[in-house]
């Protein structure tokens, strides 16, 4: 597959947006040359604020930016704006239910050698419980312009996790992204995957694996985990039997619990979960880490396997 930057995407739909949209301001916490919004600083300088390594007061701005009826982009890696400002976030956002977008880059442990110090993989559970917050993890370059472009229009406190290495494009120009509406990559009728973010195209790579073993799998884009697409959830259980979800993430709190949720309430099947379980990970190259940790297309297809025998 064809690989592109999701930071990269992010910071150039930002300018087309500024150029769109006179309403938009944009913030970032001293690393804009790596979340990329550098591209819209340099376009727009009277509508971009630096708030140097004050995460923790950029959220604060930004809430102030977005009451007086801005709509605010904030920015900066995804363990300095969730899991340092979690408290900002909940006072100064969820609750007034205000109009800024949290676009975070270096999710998960794919940010390889920042090490652990730097792997967010506590993110989707907190933001998750935030109410009114609208979390997003776009798979790839397209769909995160499509993402972005959504949260620029619909009002209110938006998650949005980005990666940092350039991950593959599973979808084609034109792809129209629409908020809280999974996508079916594939049909299958023996077992479903449920994948977010980069697992989405190590699900579908895991699929082509076991259609040469006569298992027949389909593949959910989750890319909204809150609002939930629950419909496709109840779909994928009562038609095809077993659910595999895969998720750059802690086992707690995250896509998996989620799912687990509609699945044990409405239509209980075998379920098995790819992810990151109840640890940290160490410092080393994303793939490696990745295959360390138990997030490879091997690991789903396992996974698969496993379900799919206890239907």
């Amino acid at each position: 597959m064809a690989e592109a930057s999701t930071r990269e995407t992010y910071g150039k739909t930002l300018v087309e947006l500024g150029r769109e949209n006179p309403n938009i301001v944009v913030l970032d916490a001293d690393v804009s040359p790596s979340t990329m919004t550098n591209f819209f600083a340099r376009e727009f300088p009277e509508r971009f604020f630096d708030c140097g390594l004050e995460e923790q007061n950029m959220i604060g701005i930004a809430a102030g930016l977005a009451a007086s009826g801005k709509t605010v982009f904030a920015t900066t890696f995804v363990v300095f704006v969730v899991c340092r400002c979690f408290d900002q976030l909940r006072l100064c956002l969820s609750q007034p239910n205000l109009n800024a977008k949290i676009v975070a880059t270096h999710g998960g442990i794919s940010v390889g050698e920042d090490g652990i110090s730097h792997q967010a993989i506590e993110d989707l559970a907190l933001c998750c419980a935030l109410p009114s917050f609208t979390v997003v993890v776009p798979a790839d370059a397209i769909e995160t312009a499509g993402a972005i472009r959504a949260a620029a229009s619909d009002y209110g406190p938006f998650y949005i996790r980005l990666s940092r290495p350039k991950t593959p494009i599973v979808y084609p120009e034109g792809y129209h992204f629409t908020l809280g509406k999974a996508v079916t990559m594939r049909q299958g009728k023996d077992a479903t995957i449920i994948a977010v973010g980069i697992m989405v195209a190590k699900a579908l790579e895991a699929a082509d694996s076991l259609a040469k073993q006569d298992i027949d799998c389909r593949i959910i884009n989750m890319h909204t985990l809150k609002p939930l697409d629950e419909a496709a959830i109840v779909k994928a259980a009562s038609e095809t039997g077993a659910i595999v979800v895969a998720e750059e993430h802690l086992a707690q709190g995250g896509l998996g619990s989620r799912v687990a949720q509609i699945v044990a309430k409405e239509k209980p099947v075998p379920m098995e979960f790819v992810n990151l379980g109840d640890r940290y990970a160490s410092s080393g190259k994303a793939e490696e880490l990745l295959q360390r940790y138990g997030l490879t297309a091997r690991d789903i297809e396992e996974s698969v396997k496993s379900a799919v025998k206890r239907k």
